[in-house]
């Protein structure tokens, strides 16, 4: 049996008691960064989430009543207010418009019958492997290393490398910016910062590698 959501404020925020367990939330465990007011940058893991609300654990909690923006693997961008300290972290309402509303709910039922009924990884985009499978790393640290595309999508890919950066970590491959979003057998799976097409993701994902090869 597939889980559907309602597009209100999640349980986990504190809302008046009418608004309170009208809808589900689902949990799941998302790797993000948030900002707060003062501009500064944070990680994160989202626990539970609706589409009007989210539990975040970080190591920076900020003020009740201040606001933030986040941005989420699977979900990309969003904002809110924080509503109350849990442990480890704090509660946001978040503020949408209906239409975010609507797709974040699609996502999150993606996320929860994906985790109940153990999918597969999110298939809206066929993969395929390049040409040329080689590809530049470069790491925040500036690092350059070079890697081995086992296959990519226009959302993200899957590369052989042995270098292990941290998860949400924002990485470029090539002339392309993406985010780590967990670790495989012999590599990590990384999330593009957007959708690209075809012919420029092929271009763009080898980009710089001559460079990296002859350092």
């Amino acid at each position: 049996m597939t889980t559907g959501l309602a597009t209100s404020v999640g349980e986990n925020v504190q809302q008046p008691k009418s608004d309170r367990r009208r809808h589900q939330r689902v949990s799941i465990n998302i790797l993000g960064r948030f900002m707060l007011e003062d501009r500064h940058e944070y990680p994160c893991q989202v626990i539970d989430m609706s589409p009007g609300g989210m539990a975040v654990i970080s190591p920076v909690t900020g003020r009740v009543g201040e606001r933030i923006v986040a941005y989420l693997d699977h979900i990309s961008r969003i904002e809110g207010r924080i509503v109350r300290h849990i442990d480890g972290g704090f509660a946001v309402a978040l503020q949408n418009t209906p239409r975010k509303r609507d797709k974040l709910a699609s996502i999150l039922t993606w996320l929860a019958n994906r985790d109940a009924l153990n999918l597969p990884e999110d298939r809206r985009y066929d993969r395929f492997v390049p040409k040329n499978p080689l590809t530049k790393i470069v790491l925040a640290d500036g690092s350059e290393h070079v890697g081995r595309i086992i296959d990519v999508s226009l959302s993200g890919a899957a590369i052989a490398t042995d270098i292990i950066p941290e998860m949400g970590e924002s990485i470029a491959l090539g002339k392309m910016r993406a985010r780590v979003v967990r670790r495989i057998g012999d590599g990590i799976a990384v999330e593009f910062a957007a959708i690209q097409n075809r012919e420029l993701l092929e271009r763009h994902i080898t980009g710089g590698l001559e460079e990296a090869l002859n350092s």
